[in-house]
């Protein structure tokens, strides 16, 4: 029994989404009960030379996002990147969410071994399979980028647990 392209990723995918959304939620309630400006948090880090609680969000959504445009050969949407508040990291998650649930399972599967490529930074255009793209790289970036803004939110005293990774 084979497993479809389309399983292997958009509920995936929606899934980290989600939880992504659900840590969020977890970390605006705790800054207003410790009475922390919201900004201060969503520009919190890990360490000085990493990127704050705001981009991780950002960067998850943007891969979550764009892995189905690629896969179909499609052009993924383009965000602005300019949100400031928990307002907008949830509209860019929605947004996100609701893009990747655009494409449908009849489009996706059996699309496993479309070719195409992708500039990454100074390597320039790395070649992908549908397939190689999504589990070399697409999952394990947005599960690095989710996992890494639980880390900040835990960090900085957000009460979370394993269960609120997954949406609570």
């Amino acid at each position: 029994m084979s497993t479809a392209l389309y399983d292997l990723s958009i509920p995936v995918l929606d899934k980290a989404l989600a939880g992504l959304d659900h840590v969020y939620k977890k970390g605006e309630a705790y800054a207003e009960e410790a009475e922390i400006a919201p900004e201060v948090l969503l520009q919190s880090r890990l360490f000085p030379n990493m990127l704050p609680l705001i981009s991780q969000m950002r960067i998850a959504a943007s891969l979550s996002k764009a892995y189905p445009f690629r896969a179909t050969g499609q052009t993924p949407p383009v965000y602005e990147d300019d949100e400031t508040s928990f307002a907008d990291v949830y509209a860019t998650i929605a947004k996100a969410r609701k893009d990747i649930a655009s494409i449908s399972a009849d489009e996706i599967n059996g699309q496993e071994d479309f070719e195409f490529t992708v500039k990454l930074g100074p390597r320039g255009d790395v070649p992908f399979t549908s397939i190689s793209y999504l589990q070399g790289f697409t999952l394990p970036n947005v599960y690095f980028h989710c996992t890494t803004a639980y880390n900040i939110l835990r960090h900085n005293g957000v009460p979370l647990g394993k269960f609120d990774f997954f949406g609570g």
